[in-house]
């Protein structure tokens, strides 16, 4: 038991940190304005290459990251 919670916490650490990594290599907009949706225009987005990867890795880190919390919280 003492060691199944310790692999998790180390996963949850690890998890955690790619997210964060993700979360922060997708710059789109600057400034102020454009964090409260004051972008200005109206562009459609489409990603492609090396931008998807990291939108999808993001996509699939957080859920990994919200399912393992859940579990952690039914192991304690």
């Amino acid at each position: 038991m003492y060691t199944t919670t310790i692999m998790l916490e180390i996963l949850h650490s690890i998890i955690a940190i790619l997210l964060i990594i993700t979360i922060v290599m997708q710059s789109r907009a600057s400034g102020l304005s454009a964090t409260f949706g004051g972008s200005g225009t109206t562009n459609v987005v489409q990603r492609r290459g090396a931008e998807k990867l990291i939108y999808k890795a993001s996509i699939y880190l957080s859920v990994a990251f919200f399912a393992l919390s859940i579990i952690r919280w039914y192991v304690y």
